[in-house]
């Protein structure tokens, strides 16, 4: 439970937790947001970690501030992502190899990865780029991409397109908007708003296949 409130009251508390960052460490906070962007985006483990309320809260205090460069954030941070996101694909393309050896490893079994590549095949440009405004989905759909074996260069021409728009749109409106004195005031409820549009896609795929159905 400890930990649990812990995590609520980081992605709650965005602002003053990157705010006291920023104080004791400098410019080396440039190098933790590095690690926390690549972790979220790279580490299938990683999906819990923040990251759309991160960029917005990176933004604002880089403009109330003045500490952080958003000229030097953005183009770090997309890479950031880019290197996680390629590993991630890296690492899912490794595990469908051994699964397509075998049959299956674990719950994963070769039927899902053909079923995968076929998808990809067909949607994977806008999965790919969708993907990167969700939470959770952010982290799985470069495994997954790998996995099904999708067209490498194809996939970096998504995943970059992606990159920038999620990196330099949520900074550029943290940037823009983050210092307004209503924003500041009300801060938690903008992160849960941004959490909460995040997961609008998810929401609208399950109740389409609900209404199908």
């Amino acid at each position: 439970m400890d930990i649990f409130s812990q995590t609520l009251d980081l992605f709650i508390h965005l602002n003053a937790h990157l705010a006291d960052i920023l104080s004791h460490y400098g410019t080396l906070t440039y190098a933790l947001l590095f690690l926390i962007v690549f972790c979220e985006t790279g580490l299938i483990v990683m999906p819990f970690l923040p990251g759309d309320s991160l960029l917005f809260a990176v933004g604002a205090l880089a403009a109330s501030t003045g500490q952080l460069d958003v000229y030097l954030l953005i183009p770090l941070l997309i890479v950031a992502a880019l290197a996680g996101d390629n590993l991630n694909y890296v690492t899912g393309k490794f595990f469908g190899t051994k699964i397509k050896s075998r049959e299956r490893i674990g719950f994963f079994k070769h039927e899902y990865i053909d079923q995968t590549e076929n998808y990809y095949q067909k949607h994977g440009g806008r999965t790919v780029i969708i993907a990167r405004f969700i939470p959770i989905i952010r982290t799985v759909a470069p495994f997954v991409a790998g996995a099904g074996n999708m067209y490498y260069p194809r996939y970096l021409l998504f995943c970059i397109t992606g990159a920038c728009l999620w990196v330099g749109g949520l900074i550029t409106l943290g940037f823009q908007f983050g210092n307004l004195e209503f924003i500041k005031k009300n801060f938690e409820l903008v992160v849960l708003g941004i959490v909460g549009v995040s997961f609008l896609p998810v929401a609208h795929q399950i109740w389409q296949r609900k209404a199908h159905k």
